[in-house]
This record gives structure tokens, sequence and C-alpha cells, in this order.
């Protein structure tokens, strides 16, 4: 009556999917890692090694992409990627990649990008102890530019909605840190 050979097929599905499931997560934590030492790297202007760390996140930012998405915590590997490379690409290159070039999803591209502002929140005021004004004026203006195109958004989802909400705030930072140092010459 019970086909038993069936229920092995299932056991042998839910074997594999936990699997997967677990190198899945492994992969996710690497890249939130890799992101992490490129951020970190960057921030103490060693290019060198963000850029040895860059080349080992693409390798395992691949095995991530496209859903679905197993847990929360792959999705929030891709955008740690995406703000890691966004601001490898910004400091090394002038430029900000697109989401095609890093093959992520519109939602993961926008709070990557949200969290890459907060990043540069830091390095203008760094530049701004470097007495490195231009530096600091270039990033506010690039702030401001990413904020503009992110009011053109319509924007419901919660978590990105508080993510672009931050973008907002991280403007609003940078534009009191250079008025401070601009006007009153702190």
């Amino acid at each position: 009556m019970i086909n038993k050979g069936n229920f092995k097929r299932i056991q042998e599905d839910l074997k594999r999917f936990e699997t997967e499931r677990e190198q899945r997560l492994k992969d996710s934590r690497d890249v939130i890692k890799l992101s992490k030492q490129i951020v970190f790297s960057i921030h103490r202007d060693d290019l060198r090694k963000a850029s040895s760390y860059v080349k080992q996140i693409k390798n395992k930012v691949r095995k991530l992409r496209g859903p679905p998405y197993y847990n929360g915590l792959d999705k929030t590997a891709v955008q740690e990627y995406v703000e890691a490379i966004a601001y490898f690409d910004f400091v090394r290159n002038n430029r900000l990649p697109s989401k095609s070039e890093l093959k992520v999803d519109s939602e993961c591209y926008l709070m990557g990008l949200s969290d890459l502002t907060g990043e540069l929140v830091r390095r203008a005021a760094n530049e701004i102890i470097n007495k490195d004004l231009d530096s600091a004026f270039k990033i506010r203006k690039f702030v401001n530019d990413l904020y503009g195109e992110f009011i053109q958004l319509d924007i419901r989802n919660g978590d990105l909605r508080r993510k672009a909400d931050a973008v907002r705030w991280n403007l609003k930072k940078l534009e009191d840190v250079i008025f401070d140092v601009k006007v009153k010459g702190r």
C-alpha cells in the first residue's frame, strides 16, 4: 500500500537540500567576511590587499547568485558584496559598478548602495581629518547624486525603504560636516 521507494526518494531530496543549504550558509559567511575585509583594507588605504580580497569574493559570490534564497544570510551576503565592490570601485576607479556588472537583483543592489553611503561618510570624515577637502566634496556630490536617483524610485519594501532613508541621513551627515569645516572652520 505505501510505496517505500517514494519515501526513499523524498529522504534523499531532503538530505540533498540540507547539504546544499549548509554549503550556502558557509559561502554566505565567507562572502560577508571578505566584504568586511575589503572595506577595512580600503579604510586603511591598502588597495593592494583589498584587490586581493576582491578577486576572492568574486569567486565566492558566484555560488550565491539567484534565487532561491534558502535563508536571509545569503541575501545579506549579496548586499555586503555590492557594498564592498562598489566602495572599491568608487575609491580605485572613481565609478559605481552597475547592477548588471555585479550580476545581482535590484533589491540587493539598492540595499548594498545604501550601506555604501555609510562607508563614504566615514571616508569623507577621514579625508577632512587629512585636510583633503576636495575628496570630501567629491564624496558629498556622489552621495547627493545617488540620493537623487533613490528618490526617483517607488520603494515600498520595509527593509529597502529603511535603507533608502539611510542614504538621506548619510547625505545630511556629510553636509553637516562639510558645513562645519567650510563655514565654521572646524
